[in-house]
Parts: structure tokens; C-alpha cells; sequence
């Protein structure tokens, strides 16, 4: 974004929907793009270009390896430009994928072991059939997304709800730093709770469908679900207990319509994509000690294996699920697991 262009998007009184106005009118003259905005704003914008405010931020986005963006600019995300109010200043860095060719995934922070596995598959499968995952870095389904995608050798897209210099939560700079970044809060802003409902529709829009892992009725994955529907992307979500109130968002828009997601490959099948050919794979490091286990019983239960193993059940049925989604276990009646 060049340094004028981003002194009016920083003026006051100019928020997106004047700023694009002004640029449809001169789109290659901003001092007349800000005459066209009346005098006040005329007066503001001529007072942050003598300030270089612009030219600070946009100092500070070189030296992060980070760029500034308004509509129209090349690289300007399109998925973005079907929001009412797309972002203007955009701060990103790393190469952020067209949102025809994303999946968003989100869920929970405080998720259950079960759903950050199912999550991970998810995004695994994803990233194997070329896709890019979208999410938003928190803890819980999130950061399962992302991990799962890079796992899989794939790219992944966290939307930031605060700054690209203030990456929250701090345990997850080591995703952050091998993940593509968006935000629109300016430099130097941490994570506040009204960032993250606006946070969320910029995840909507960047891909062309979302997956409500795991999430309650009050959730901030339902506030990307709805802005989804209004979008016209696709929502699915994956079923949970009908009394469990983690599952219960989640539930609510199967039952008003979501696409259930019963599996990783059923992901794929619903949205017409396809895994490439693969062999078997190997079963990932954290669960090798539990295959091995599987393996050598045969036939097992979950609380089995957790006796075994010296592990806690949940973990092991995650773990089982994980295992299943691969294709190296498979579930038999009464609940048992055999490996493949």
C-alpha cells in the first residue's frame, strides 16, 4: 500500500466503506480521493501524511517481513472484497492462499482430546488433497488446524485478533512463525475480546467453507458459522453427545442444516475433493506406543490400552481416533479397537 493511499485509510472518519468509495472515484490520485471525502477528512488526511505515520507503519511492516494492503492492491486477498467491510489497512505476511482454495476449521478453546485429533485429521486430509486451512491460532481446535496442515506438509492461514508483532496466544508463536498471518489490527495491538468476533468473519471469508469442530451454543465458531451463511459459503460440522454442551453449537447447525462430517474422507467427499494416491502411512510419533500396543493385543478397549499404557482414557481415545482416521485401527462392535 503506498505510503498516501495508507495516511487516508488512517485518517479519521475514513473507514472502509468511504475509503473504497473514494478510491472507485480517484483511484490514482489519493490527495483527490481525500478532497472527494469532504474537508474535515481533507484536513485529517494532510495532517497524518506531515505526522508520516504511514511511512513509520510501513517501515515497521519491512522490517517484520510483513505488508500493508488495501483493496486493489496485488495481493489484496478476494475473499475479503465480498465482506461489506473489508479491512483497509490488511497486515500480512507469507503467501495467503485464494479463498477458493481453503477450508476453515474452528472449534473450541477448551476442547476435548477427541476433537483436537479429529481436527488435525481434518486438516490433514485437507492438506493432502492441496488444500489450505484457515483458522484463527487460538488454543483448542485451532491450533489443532494448523498443526495439522503443516504436519501434512501443507499451508495454513491463522487470522490474527491482534497484531502481527503481538502474536496471541504466546505458545503458539512457533505455529505463527511457519504459518501465512492476516490481521487489521495496527502494530504494538494485543488481543482484547471484542477483536475476536471481528476476527471471525475475516475467517469466513478467506475460505470457501467452514467445519465447526467442537463448539458450544455460545461460541465465537458459531459467529464464523453465521457470517459464513451470509457469505454464501458452505458450513459443516462434526456431531457430537447430545448432551455434551462442548458439542451442543455444533449439534444446533446440523440440525438447522450443517453438512455432517463423520470422517476425514467423508470432508473430502462433501466437498468434492479427493485425497492423492498414498501408501499407509507410518503412525505419527505420539502414537506409535499406542499402535504398538493395539497392535500387539489384537483386540482391545480403549480403558484396556489406557491400563497398559499407564495413559489417561481420553488421551487413548483420542489417540484411537487418530489412528482410526488414518486408516491404521478400525472400531468393532461393543467399542473395541483393532489395528490395521
Amino acid at each position: 500500500m503506498e505510503a498516501r493511499w495508507l495516511a487516508l485509510a488512517l485518517a479519521p472518519g475514513v473507514g472502509p466503506k468511504r475509503f473504497r468509495e473514494a478510491l472507485a472515484r480517484h483511484p490514482d490520485d489519493p490527495d483527490a480521493a481525500a478532497r472527494a471525502l469532504g474537508t474535515k477528512i481533507h484536513a485529517a488526511y494532510r495532517e497524518t501524511r506531515e505526522k508520516g505515520a504511514a511511512e513509520r507503519i510501513l517501515e515497521k511492516a519491512e522490517a517484520l517481513g510483513a505488508r500493508v494492503l488495501g483493496p486493489g492492491d496485488e495481493g489484496y486477498p478476494e475473499g475479503l472484497l465480498h465482506l461489506p467491510d473489508p479491512p483497509v489497512p490488511l497486515f500480512a505476511k507469507g503467501e495467503v492462499p485464494p479463498w477458493e482454495g481453503a477450508v476453515a476449521i474452528v472449534g473450541t478453546r477448551r476442547a476435548s482430546p477427541w476433537a483436537k485429533g479429529f481436527a488435525r485429521e481434518l486438516a490433514r486430509a485437507l492438506a493432502g488433497a492441496g488444500v489450505a486451512v484457515v483458522s484463527g491460532l487460538a488454543r483448542g481446535i485451532d491450533g489443532a488446524a494448523h498443526r495439522g496442515a503443516l504436519e501434512a506438509g501443507g499451508k495454513t492461514l491463522a487470522v490474527l485478533g491482534s497484531a502481527l508483532d503481538r502474536v496471541y496466544p504466546p505458545e503458539h508463536r512457533e505455529l505463527a512463525e511457519r504459518a501465512a498471518l492476516v490481521s487489521e489490527f495496527p502494530f504494538g495491538t494485543g488481543p482484547r475480546p471484542e477483536h475476536f468476533p471481528r476476527r471471525n468473519r475475516l475467517v469466513a471469508a478467506l475460505a470457501r467453507a467452514v467445519v465447526v469442530v467442537e463448539a458450544p451454543e455460545r461460541s465465537g465458531a458459531l459467529i464464523t458459522a453465521r457470517h459464513a451463511l451470509e457469505l454464501g459459503r458452505e458450513v459443516l460440522a462434526v456431531p457430537g453427545r447430545p448432551t455434551d454442551e462442548k458439542s451442543r453449537g455444533a449439534n444446533l447447525l446440523i440440525k438447522d442444516g450443517a453438512a455432517p462430517v463423520l470422517s476425514a474422507g467423508e470432508l473430502l467427499e462433501l466437498l468434492g475433493l479427493s485425497a492423492p494416491p498414498a501408501n499407509r502411512p507410518e503412525p505419527p510419533a505420539h502414537l506409535r506406543a499406542l499402535y504398538s500396543a493395539l497392535a500387539e493385543l489384537g483386540e482391545a478397549l480403549p480403558d484396556d490400552l489406557a491400563s497398559r499404557l499407564g495413559a489417561d482414557p481420553a488421551a487413548v481415545l483420542a489417540g484411537l481416533t487418530e489412528l482410526e482416521l488414518l486408516g491404521l485401527a478400525e472400531v468393532l462392535p461393543g467399542g473395541r479397537y483393532r489395528a490395521r
